[in-house]
């Protein structure tokens, strides 16, 4: 059995696996930063609280009615029982040519992250325990069956997307669109925060949002290029591909900004990174490097201009999820539509390229629907989170700084509080008091 392994392959697929994971707390930073200083510790524990919580659920539930034959083979969610707890996973499975595990694991990460992108949208005045149960229950009732629709590729079992032949080669739909229609739903429900948007809520530390974007950048070629579950050619195109379209957006969405306002920003550096990526996740194997770089230059364009929406229709989307993420993913997945070539792994060709119609109609309904299911199922569990335990914090607490009421503690300790610990500042404070009176 051990035999009938590809190590090559099984050795990509566990430090892909590795490579998304690094992509949590890289978000974390990147979301940390864009913070106000009193409220980034919670930032940090709403994303990596996602991660605990989704991670369980996967073993329990969650790989079963993503990954295992659709109930009547109607391709909408898989058989709950048939891997619940994964103990029959443990034994390889030669015909695959990599551990059943290792793809159960890479998997996983991928569950913990998309969830863990809807907080920024939230930030500054929610609930932590809201949050667990709302991360627990979207996870099960979308991210799980969505994932089945999207990422279950068998031909007679899988998902009803994939079987309709949306393209969506690593989560623009599952992922990013999913993650950001949740996004603009909580947004609605929950409600502004205090002082939006008159106030000014500048980010607190911009180096760490920009150490946040290097580690998605970085992580991210394992999120891409390890979803071909394979060290091949496949790999290398789509790792070409990935990298190649963030350069193109970074510089696109400087270049608006430089229009716009004047100024080329490192915000705006670290945000046109995460918009390239989220654009060309989708694509990433169906276009050609020209058309990544094209891609991603518009990414970068039109989510710098999206982010203002929310002043517009008066959202309070805190870290522009819906911008990036919602808008990226559609931009993505729609544009293979028009620029998927043949001569790509994918092997389909777009409009463009004489192609017709036919394949941006399919990503057109693969985008509405994930979008509309996400959009409804979240505001519902919003509204009921609401209404029950109450999803944000009061006002006083919201204002005085979330971090210190929720988790009892400060990112930022300066001046006399800071130091080696209590037993430390004590016997500093015993020494120097003992060399005054002496």
């Amino acid at each position: 059995m051990e035999t009938a392994l590809d190590s090559g392959n099984t050795a990509w697929l566990l430090t892909s696996a590795a490579l998304v994971l690094l992509m949590i707390p890289g978000l974390a930073f990147f979301y940390g930063g864009m913070v106000r200083s009193k409220s980034v510790l919670n930032m940090l524990m709403m994303v990596m609280g996602a991660l605990f919580v989704v991670g369980i659920l996967w073993v329990l539930v969650g790989y079963s009615m993503a990954f295992a034959p659709s109930y009547g083979n109607a391709g909408l969610l898989g058989n709950v029982t048939a891997f619940a707890g994964l103990e029959g996973l443990m034994a390889n499975d030669p015909e695959a040519g990599v551990p059943a595990m290792g793809f159960v694991a890479f998997q996983a990460m991928f569950a913990c992250l998309t969830v863990g992108l809807i907080a920024g949208a939230i930030a500054d005045r929610t609930k932590f325990s809201a949050w667990l149960i709302f991360a627990g229950a979207w996870a099960v009732l979308v991210y799980f069956p969505v994932a089945h629709w999207v990422f279950n590729l068998n031909p007679e079992t899988g998902g009803w997307l994939y079987k309709l032949g949306v393209i969506d080669f690593a989560g623009g739909t599952a992922v990013h669109i999913n993650a950001g229609a949740a996004a603009l739903a909580l947004a609605i429900v929950i409600g502004r925060r205090v002082g939006w948007p008159k106030t000014p809520m500048r980010p607190h530390n911009l180096t760490l949002v920009m150490i946040g974007a290097a580690l998605l950048w970085f992580g991210w070629f394992g999120f891409n290029a390890g979803s071909q579950i394979a060290a091949d050619n496949t790999a290398a195109v789509v790792f070409m591909n990935t990298f190649i379209a963030t350069c193109a957006a970074g510089l696109g969405w400087l270049a608006t900004e430089k229009i716009r306002d004047g100024h080329a920003t490192s915000l705006g550096a670290a945000s046109g990174v995460v918009a390239g990526l989220v654009a060309i996740t989708p694509s990433c194997s169906a276009v050609s490097p020209l058309g990544a770089i094209i891609i991603g230059a518009l990414a970068g364009i039109i989510c710098a201009l999206a982010v203002g929406l929310k002043y517009k229709f008066g959202y309070d989307d805190s870290l522009d999820v819906v911008g990036v993420h919602l808008v990226g993913g559609l931009v993505g997945t729609l544009l293979i539509g028009l620029l998927a070539t043949e001569a790509a792994p994918a092997g389909v060709n777009g409009l463009l390229y004489g192609g017709g119609l036919d394949q941006l109609g399919k990503q057109a309904v693969g985008a509405i629907a994930v979008l509309l299911y996400s959009l409804i199922i979240a505001a519902i569990l919003a509204l009921i989170i609401k209404k029950t335990m109450g999803f944000r914090v009061d006002s006083e607490t919201e204002i005085g700084g979330i971090d210190k009421a929720l988790h009892a503690e400060s990112a930022y300790e300066l001046g006399e509080s800071g130091g080696g610990g209590v037993f430390a500042g004590v016997g500093h404070a015993a020494r120097t008091k003992s060399e005054v009176e002496s």
